[in-house]
């Protein structure tokens, strides 16, 4: 009888982003829900990866390295997960220290924007709350909730932080091209993450892949998170359309009601899997670790 296929998570958050469960937390629940190769895939930060990759050798997990980056096509905000990275790559290392300048910058005019709009101390909120992770919009929505501004960070996004709302600070982030030829020369492959949340219309999310393959994209996440019947499937046509690669994440950041780890790890029949040129075996360690 043929073993069982290998459950793969290629995208989830942890503190040093903006999930709620530390690089070593979320790898040990990863391992509780059966998940065999995880891909801690932060906001432009792998400050997460040393502690993640202790915890995965403690438990026989495989780690891959990974990173999610913000860049812009067009005037569209879209974001892109590199796989299987060198951490110790010059021109890494100097890219991300450049991302995280663009974010502060961000942050202070967001600071800026709630500020005028009756918010004061945004900033120094955000700060306290996000400790040493980067810091996003996730953390001036729960300022807004500690605060009493607002009753959930889902009505501080509506209200505030949302598309067209007053802390929605656009246009800041480097171009689609330039952050594939980053996550090219630290060694790893450039995957276009969850295409399916942008709401583009299917002339301008295929518009969208054709330039991402040209670029020199490798994959598209096929699954990713939360999706409608049908959408995996047909985002394994566009794939295969432009001759790119399919991969699969839960996009975690916390419990419900985002999707759990390892529940996004089946690809359709169809699918030319990002992982099939990598060299995983099946642990043959098995301990479990408490969450």
């Amino acid at each position: 009888m043929d073993e069982p296929a290998l459950i793969y998570d290629l995208h989830c958050h942890s503190t040093c982003s903006d999930g709620i469960l530390s690089p070593s937390e979320l790898v040990s629940r990863a391992k509780s829900k059966g998940v065999d190769v995880l891909a801690l895939t932060d906001h432009d930060s792998i400050a997460g990866l040393a502690e993640a990759r202790v915890a995965a050798q403690a438990c026989g997990l495989d780690l891959i390295n990974g990173i999610e980056f913000s860049c812009q096509w067009g005037s569209r905000g879209v974001h892109v997960v590199g796989l299987g990275l060198n951490v110790d790559s010059p021109e890494l290392l100097a890219v991300i220290e450049g991302q995280a300048q663009r974010r502060a910058e961000r942050n202070e005019v967001i600071a800026k924007k709630l500020a005028k709009a009756g918010f004061p101390g945004a900033l120094e909120g955000v700060k306290k709350l996000a400790t040493e992770a980067a810091i996003g919009r996730p953390h001036f929505a729960q300022f807004l909730v500690d605060q009493g501004h607002v009753k959930s960070s889902n009505q501080a996004f509506k209200k505030y932080l949302g598309a067209g709302k007053i802390g929605d600070v656009k246009n800041i982030w480097p171009d689609l091209d330039e952050v594939i030829d980053w996550i090219h020369a630290g060694g790893g492959q450039a995957v276009l993450a969850h295409p399916n949340k942008y709401k583009l219309t299917r002339t301008k999310l295929r518009a969208l892949c054709a330039d991402f393959a040209e670029y020199g994209g490798v994959a598209i996440e096929v699954v990713s998170g939360k999706q409608a019947p049908g959408v995996a499937e047909d985002m394994v046509r566009i794939a295969s359309e432009f001759g790119l690669l399919a991969s699969c994440g839960s996009d975690f950041h916390q419990p419900d009601p985002w999707q759990e780890l390892g529940s996004s790890s089946r690809l359709p029949p169809g699918s030319d899997p990002v992982w099939k040129d990598w060299n995983i075996q099946r642990p043959t360690v098995n301990v479990e670790l408490g969450v």
